[in-house]
């Protein structure tokens, strides 16, 4: 594939902008964010969990203390309208019920008959 230039950058950003919406772009850049934050939480725990194997002498000085990460909340789209954070409460989802099928009604043709079989039958 050749390389893309500026040009083609500008259409695939439009494009992803007019796919995702304006509102949600925000959203999944923060969440990207703490992932990426996490992840690097979670390899520094590796990495310092490597290092005492290979040095046995420091075991005891050099142990850090587990991180406790808070539980990840769902975000709720929020639109920005100050510059400083505000806290938005939850807000419960509901489900929604299942739409009822109407009953078709017959045609008038179809009903007249049916009257008409039944005072015959009677």
């Amino acid at each position: 594939m050749p390389n893309l230039g500026p040009t083609e950058l500008i259409i695939i950003a439009v494009v992803i902008i007019l796919l995702f919406g304006a509102k949600k772009l925000p959203d999944m850049a923060r969440s990207i964010g703490r992932s990426a934050k996490i992840l690097k939480a979670e390899t520094k725990g590796l990495r310092s969990e490597d290092d005492p194997q290979q040095q046995p002498g420091t075991t005891a000085q050099q142990a850090p203390a587990p991180q406790q990460l808070p539980p990840v909340q769902p975000q709720v789209a929020q639109q920005p309208v100050a510059q400083q954070p505000v806290a938005q409460p939850q807000q419960v989802v509901q489900p929604v019920a299942q739409p009822v099928q109407p009953q078709v009604a017959q045609p008038i043709e179809q009903s007249a008959q049916n009257l008409q079989n039944k005072q015959n039958t009677n």
